[in-house]
């Protein structure tokens, strides 16, 4: 049984940072293809933030984070992270990871939002 859950995320003042983690059981990062962090708001799209593959060193980031949004493994813990700097009122919202052992076509970092597993979200608010 798959399960990825979440943590670090709270409310913080325009400027501030937070780190999310997102811990897997179930499934280990290094038989994963693709790992990621989406953000969802109610009434909107889920958006893609940042993308990694886990062993890699390449990233892709969402337009609106980039320089901001930091994305890495850890395969000891089995936990991806996203170290979130310089946050602002705009990244509010629930942020999601997401672990494929799909290929994508060969393609990760991947940021379109067909991957196998997800976890269940933490809040992130910006004021």
């Amino acid at each position: 049984h798959v399960q990825l859950v979440e943590s670090g995320g709270g409310s913080v003042q325009a400027g501030g940072s937070l780190r999310l983690s997102c811990a897997g059981t179930g499934i280990h990062l290094s038989s994963a293809f693709c790992v990621g962090w989406f953000r969802q708001v109610p009434g909107k799209e889920r958006e893609g933030v940042a993308s990694i593959r886990p062993g890699a060193t390449t990233t892709a980031y969402a337009s609106s984070v980039r320089g901001r949004f930091s994305i890495w493994q850890d395969n000891g813990e089995n936990t991806l992270y996203l170290q979130m700097n310089n946050l602002k009122p705009e990244d509010t919202s629930t942020y999601v990871c997401a672990w494929s052992s799909r290929t994508f076509g060969g393609r990760c970092p991947y940021l379109n939002t067909d991957y196998g597993y997800w976890g269940q979200g933490t809040q992130v608010t910006v004021s």
